[in-house]
């Protein structure tokens, strides 16, 4: 499960937010994604986001709905009230078509980050090996 750290003392970082602070903007393509596989509402989109690393038991399912409804006014996603289910009307979002695109072009920024990353760990690996020959 990844979390934001922060500095603590003597160089130690500390995990902050109990996996409420994701990698910044994380929790947009994963509902996009999420969404582009079917629609559905926000309390299961939320319970969905666990197969992302989020802590789903800390993570505040406000912050699901909030975005949604910036996606929404972005035009990524549409909503519509469905009216079938048991109990109260939920609120059904669907990915849009600039959703998709919005989409596809985190994929492209994700998959280079990966790449840095993997660089990364490549070349700290490589130092490892050299210094456990010391």
């Amino acid at each position: 499960m990844l979390y934001a750290m922060r500095p603590g003392r003597k160089g130690q970082g500390k995990r902050r937010g109990r996996g409420r602070r994701r990698v910044r903007r994380f929790l947009q393509p994963c509902l996009l994604l999420l969404l582009r596989e079917e629609d559905d509402h926000g309390y299961a989109l939320h319970a969905k986001l666990e197969e992302f690393g989020f802590d789903v038991q800390c993570f505040d399912p406000t912050l699901v709905y909030r975005s949604l409804k910036g996606m929404e006014e972005a035009g990524w996603v549409n909503s519509r009230w469905e009216e079938e289910s048991q109990g109260p009307k939920r609120r059904v979002y669907k990915l849009a078509a600039e959703g998709g695109r919005q989409l596809d072009q985190w994929m492209m920024a994700i998959r280079q980050t990966k790449a840095d990353i993997e660089r990364l760990l490549d070349r700290y690996s490589a130092g490892s090996t050299n210094e456990e020959g010391l």
